[in-house]
């Protein structure tokens, strides 16, 4: 398969994630860039990183210009930005749209709206797939829309999901630390350098917006609309990643009369898939850096009244980029790592 890529925004970290690892996958014959503010500039100027791989410069095509001759379409913009223009993306008949924003990524638009406000495009919601891929697997073949999750909710839904059947009654606390490139490339007062380094401190208290996407796939998973749980996001002093630790108080599950074997639970949910590996030691943020896996070790306390699973992930890679080509290639019926199987970089 010779495919044709458009990459809209490229020039964002996400943008430059999504270019190293599309120009080196093997399906790929071709990837057009844009950026409104760095058209005509060379890729490797904003992305030094690719000056080995590309001598291609930024396309100034407009989204629907860029669409009209690709197979699949990465939208990397800024939050409401695909909103914008994914209707023009979809008439140029592209195969396949992945949005990585969070326009789409939750269905239930009252949820929305308590996290964003208003839905600007509600009625294009229903076209897109959520693609959280170590879950789905191939259930995302034939998806011709996907809305990749967002960086913590990857970390937080893997931590989740092998609970769902014990999890009604739980109120799982997922405390998650990540680095600064989560906050994107443009430089704010919170990832500045003097600011970040040595320092560690909390941010949207209680109003985490990745809140959103887990509490709809919680729910969903555990069949109870008023399932809950709680988000709790941190800064650290670190570039790349995402450290997430899960707590939960099993006792209302066992009260039920359920027995619960945690490990069991993740041994299960996770067999087979490519890019989860289960762990018997916490895992460590550096193993994962640059690359398309979750490492994760659940835990339980002695008397089994107790889970703690902890999982590190790329907020970059695994939290964007690699997942949602990932997800294209499951769609696209292609080898699921194809163009993904790479180790870290360590120290």
């Amino acid at each position: 398969m010779a495919l044709r890529i458009a990459v809209i925004g490229a020039a964002g970290y996400v943008g430059g994630e999504l270019l190293r690892l599309l120009l080196e996958h093997p399906e790929v014959a071709s990837v057009i860039a844009t950026s409104r503010s760095k058209a005509g500039e060379p890729v490797a100027e904003v992305h030094p990183q690719l000056g080995t791989l590309t001598d291609v410069r930024f396309s100034g095509l407009s989204p629907a210009e860029a669409a009209h001759d690709a197979d699949v379409v990465f939208l990397a913009l800024e939050h409401g930005e695909s909103s914008k223009v994914a209707g023009e993306i979809f008439a140029a008949g592209s195969a396949l749209v992945i949005d990585l924003a969070a326009d789409f990524r939750v269905r239930d638009l009252e949820l929305y709206a308590r996290f964003y406000g208003r839905h600007p495009a509600p009625e294009l919601v229903p076209r897109f797939t959520y693609a959280l891929a170590d879950v789905l697997g191939t259930e995302l073949k034939g998806a011709t829309a996907l809305a990749a999750p967002g960086c913590f909710a990857t970390a937080a839904e893997l931590a989740l999901y092998p609970l769902r059947g014990v999890g009604a009654g739980l109120l799982p606390a997922l405390f998650g630390v990540t680095g600064s490139s989560g906050s994107g490339v443009h430089p704010k007062a919170t990832t500045h350098h003097p600011a970040r380094a040595n320092n560690l401190f909390a941010y949207s208290v209680l109003a985490h917006r990745h809140e959103a996407e887990i509490l709809e796939r919680w729910r969903g998973w555990t069949g109870s609309p008023t399932a809950r749980a709680r988000l709790m996001t941190h800064s650290g002093p670190f570039v790349r990643g995402i450290h997430l630790t899960l707590h939960a108080d099993l006792e209302p599950a066992r009260a039920a009369g359920a027995t619960v074997d945690v490990k069991a639970l993740f041994r299960a949910a996770y067999a087979g898939r490519p890019f989860v590996r289960l762990l018997d030691q916490p895992p460590e943020l550096t193993h994962v850096t640059g690359t398309n896996y979750a490492l994760i070790h659940a835990a339980q306390s002695a008397d089994g009244r107790e889970a703690q699973v902890m999982v590190v992930v790329d907020n970059l890679v695994k939290g964007a980029g690699g997942q949602a080509i990932q997800a294209m290639n499951l769609a696209l019926g292609l080898p699921e790592a194809s163009g993904l199987r790479f180790g870290g970089i360590f120290p």
